[in-house]
């Protein structure tokens, strides 16, 4: 700061000048941060995530062959070979097999429900790429159908086959594609964050493969999905809920929900004694697009918010450099 600004500054009142050194101070707090976990953290290039980033952000087509640095593949595991079972797989563009171990994001998706233009296909998720901003391995995780023979696109298929992929492939691909078990993500948009809890936290096994959550839209638990074998009556299933919830142990949690966060912070708030691990939050994407339809986004329900600056993105991102942190 100039002697000039330096002068005027201490000539504005009180308030003002804490307002002003206040917002210096977090920038230069804000490059400390960077440069410290750059100098003695897990040295992997771009992280952590810049909050002040105004890029917008491109999810990565899928690429044919094997996986490498900058793709997106689609794999089918060897205990579905033969079917059309499979998970899509991204490697950050600086990636290496040999280098200091990548966080790791996996991610459920949503329903098939064209008014909001969800596919409910595993390849056109986009809520992972959009928390880690590219910058983590990126892995959509699948539903089992009922045969056991292709991704299903509404709801769980086979809950069991679901869960069993899960925990079999997590630990394979963390450890196949040099990720970090000890920063391992699970999100999930719609019907996915949903499934944080209701396939992620469905007992202590798969439970205890996850660091932190991200919950997009909708929570288990909170209201009752008929015409559903699961989310009938509502009773036994916020009992189930219940469960599931308790099994997060303190670890962090964002929740973020376009519109009403009450329901999900109530009911989070009468099962937990100690809810300090979780943030919840609202996320208005008609601010961030202006209209809908927009290139982007059908609806204001949508995944493909974080594809574009936004107070709502900094902030996100300010808690995904604080889970990092928590890692060290």
């Amino acid at each position: 700061m100039s002697h000039k600004s330096f002068t005027a500054l201490r000539n504005r009142p009180i308030a003002a000048r804490a307002a002003v050194w206040g917002k210096q101070t977090r920038k230069l707090l804000r490059k400390a941060a960077i440069f410290l976990a750059l100098w003695l953290g897990p040295q992997v290039l771009g992280l952590p995530l810049d909050i002040d980033a105004r890029e917008k952000l491109v999810i990565p087509k899928l690429s044919q062959g094997e996986p490498a640095a900058g793709k997106r593949v689609c794999l089918t595991p060897p205990e579905y070979a033969g079917t059309e079972v499979y998970h899509t797989l991204y490697l950050p563009e600086n990636w290496k097999p040999d280098s200091d171990p990548f966080p790791v994001i996996f991610e459920y998706t949503g329903n098939f429900f064209p008014p909001s233009g969800s596919t409910g296909e595993v390849e056109d998720a986009g809520l992972g790429y959009g928390l880690s901003g590219g910058k983590f391995i990126w892995v959509s995780l699948p539903y089992i159908s009922e045969n056991r023979q292709r991704n299903q696109v509404t709801w769980w298929g086979d809950e069991v086959a679901t869960v069993a992929y899960a925990k079999v492939n997590v630990p394979r691909i963390i450890e196949s594609f040099n990720g970090d078990p000890k920063l391992v993500f699970l999100c999930g948009f719609s019907r996915g964050a949903i499934g944080i809890n209701y396939l992620g936290l469905h007992d202590d096994e798969i439970a205890g493969l996850w660091t932190a959550f991200i919950s997009h839209d909708h929570f288990d638990g909170i209201k009752e999905w008929r015409n559903t074998t699961w989310g009938t009556p509502l009773a036994t299933y916020r009992a189930g809920a219940v469960q599931r919830l308790k099994r997060v142990a303190g670890r962090p949690y964002l929740v973020s929900q376009n519109g009403d966060k009450y329901g999900s912070e109530a009911f989070i708030r009468s099962v937990l004694p100690a809810t300090d691990n979780f943030t919840i939050g609202n996320i208005d994407t008609l601010e961030i697009f202006g209209s809908f339809p927009h290139p982007l986004a059908k609806t204001a329900h949508t995944d493909r918010w974080l594809l574009l600056p936004s107070a709502y993105r900094s902030r996100t991102w300010q808690w995904m450099n604080g889970v990092l942190e928590l890692s060290k």
